[in-house]
């Protein structure tokens, strides 16, 4: 069964990323680290899919993932080739990004969340050797990516590949997910879980304090403080989950967002750049490009509201994916077995049936060694059953 406190802490995140990337506010990225929220989540599903079906599940995970990418890649690649992108090889990493696919000028900007398909597959293909390691050894696999990513920040390792960096920036949430589906996080005591947060809080808001970037305290921009924040942060939001939130189905509106966020998370996540950088010269056309709020919240507004278009135009190739019926907006509310047996119309009878389930009655008797004849009927027994009276 689903814990529907997962899925809002999922939904949470979409939104703050679309959110975060109209308003580019650097306070969002403080108050809910969204990226390292959607690994830890997507490291605690992959750890339950290895546990069901083994290495398989990596294949799964890539049906699941890939198809959105393919409907995204058939619309925008060939108006970045009509438009100045070279027609190399590289376009073909389109199909599979294990290394980031190319794009021209605009493309580059809107196409730009293609970043976390690059990771997701990676991570993805690392899970099952990284999962047998991490329950063998499980703190010293936790602390291997925090520890490259401290290399790589204070230059003992200069330039590294983009992954790797990436390894060193995420993977520890992932890792993170995988302590989660195993329980680890909920095991560990107040004693100990309290200053490991407080300890690891501390440690990232200081670092991010004292190294701002080019956007201020913008996550984004300090690698080293968003993955020790984010560490502090997951250890609360999912070592702390709730074994489950049934309040959140008991507000039909709320529940319903919650369910499509989920089932179009991939695509939400995918498209909504896109619309960002679309409207923003058009909007600055009629005045609307301004940083006040207003201004703002239309932005938003019209934002969700073209991510909500494509979520019903291709959405459903998610569903497709997942080997589910497709539908337009997910979350329908489905009859069970019992109530759609309540409710299906009973067909008359044809004349003559009861009778002709007495003599097959009697048929089924004799041919069973109960025939008159072969087993003495006590007197009053058939009076007993004609009138519903028991022995004794």
């Amino acid at each position: 069964m689903r814990n529907r406190y997962l899925d809002l802490l999922r939904s949470l995140a979409i939104v703050r990323v679309v959110v975060y990337h109209v308003v580019g506010s650097a306070a969002l990225t403080l108050i809910f680290p969204a990226m390292s929220v959607m690994f830890a989540l997507a490291g605690s599903l992959m750890a339950a899919s290895l546990d069901r079906t083994g290495a398989p599940a990596v294949l799964r995970r890539l049906r699941r993932l890939l198809p959105s990418l393919w409907v995204l890649a058939a619309i925008f690649v060939p108006a970045m080739l009509l438009t100045g992108l070279p027609l190399t090889p590289k376009v073909l990493l389109w199909l599979f990004p294990v290394s980031d696919p190319p794009a021209n000028h605009w493309g580059a900007l809107a196409l730009s969340p293609i970043w976390y398909l690059r990771d997701y597959l990676w991570f993805v293909l690392a899970s099952p050797l990284v999962l047998w390691l991490f329950r063998r050894a499980p703190l010293p696999t936790l602390l291997a990516p925090y520890a490259l990513l401290v290399m790589i920040e204070l230059g003992v390792y200069r330039n590294p590949p983009t992954v790797l960096r990436e390894f060193g920036l995420y993977f520890g949430a992932w890792l993170l997910g995988f302590a989660h589906h195993d329980g680890m996080l909920r095991r560990l005591s107040n004693r100990v879980l309290v200053p490991t947060v407080l300890v690891l809080g501390a440690a990232g808001l200081s670092w991010i304090f004292t190294h701002p970037g080019p956007r201020g305290y913008d996550l984004n921009d300090n690698h080293l403080g968003n993955a020790v924040w984010s560490a502090a942060f997951i250890l609360v939001a999912i070592g702390r989950a709730p074994a489950e939130a049934a309040w959140v189905d008991r507000i039909p509106v709320l529940s319903r967002a919650v369910t499509v966020l989920n089932r179009r998370a991939l695509t939400v996540y995918l498209w909504h750049m896109s619309f960002v950088v679309a409207l923003t010269p058009l909007l600055a056309r009629v005045g609307w490009a301004s940083r006040d709020s207003l201004a703002l919240t239309i932005r938003v507004a019209l934002v969700f509201a073209l991510v909500g278009v494509v979520t019903l135009l291709f959405g459903w190739v998610e569903d497709v994916a997942a080997r589910r019926a497709p539908e337009l907006l997910p979350g329908r509310r489905r009859p069970a077995l019992a109530e759609r047996a309540a409710t299906a119309p009973a067909s008359p009878a044809p004349a003559g049936a009861e009778a002709e389930l007495v003599v097959a009655g009697a048929r089924a008797d004799r041919s069973a060694g109960f025939g008159p004849g072969r087993v003495p009927v006590p007197r009053g027994a058939a009076e007993r059953a004609d009138t519903g009276t028991t022995a004794g």
